[in-house]
């Protein structure tokens, strides 16, 4: 018998050149897909940190300056006191106080009152607290780092009759000098000026 002619016809070389041309163009367009993806998902990991980092620290500010307590310290040595609140344009700390409302989740025996410092090192806003309320030098602070990409932070202060000033307490009266030991801002005005945010302002109103 004649054997019936084979009509199945193959793939040419340039057919097989072509396909694999077209499915290379389709993997680097998916693996840029891909790779685009990941680079926003952790870009926006980064963001949401960032943006938790300075809520968190503006949330501390304001539980701090809300409960500022008209309880003066003791000097570390000598028999001075040290204002309620204090702060400067020549020292490090920018503003120290003592502020009422210090959780004891332990139930330790100490008062609810604590004696807090902020002040700005190398681009960061630093808290700083006492453990004891009336400490001796002995008694080492405990620091803990707030917000980096800080490139500025300032604070004023509203007095009684509605006045910002930039130093606290106001002028101590003639004849009394532990007038300004007790006497508190009616509110607080937080500026922090970061590297990628820019300008955040914030003012907090201090409790009766």
């Amino acid at each position: 018998m004649k054997a019936r002619p084979n009509n199945q016809q193959g793939f040419t070389l340039v057919e097989l050149l072509v396909a694999l041309f077209i499915t290379a163009i389709i993997f680097s367009m998916g693996y840029g897909a891909i790779n685009q993806a990941l680079n926003d998902r952790d870009a926006l990991k980064t963001s949401q940190a960032r943006l938790h980092a300075v809520q968190n620290a503006v949330r501390i500010l304001v539980q701090d300056f809300s409960q500022v307590a008209p309880r003066p310290v003791r000097e570390p040595v000598g028999d001075g006191w040290q204002p309620a609140m204090r702060a400067t344009q020549e020292s490090k700390e920018l503003v120290t106080f003592t502020r009422a409302g210090w959780a004891n989740p332990a139930g330790i025996q100490r008062p609810a009152l604590q004696r807090v410092s902020y002040g700005l090192d190398n681009g960061t806003l630093r808290r700083v607290h006492w453990p004891v309320l009336d400490s001796p030098l002995s008694n080492e602070p405990i620091r803990r780092d707030l917000l980096d990409k800080v490139k500025a932070v300032s604070f004023r202060y509203m007095d009684d009759a509605r006045q910002w000033r930039d130093v606290w307490p106001p002028q101590v009266q003639p004849g009394n000098p532990d007038s300004g030991l007790r006497v508190r801002p009616v509110a607080v005005e937080v500026t922090l000026e970061l590297e990628d945010w820019g300008r955040i302002v914030r003012i907090i109103e201090v409790g009766a």
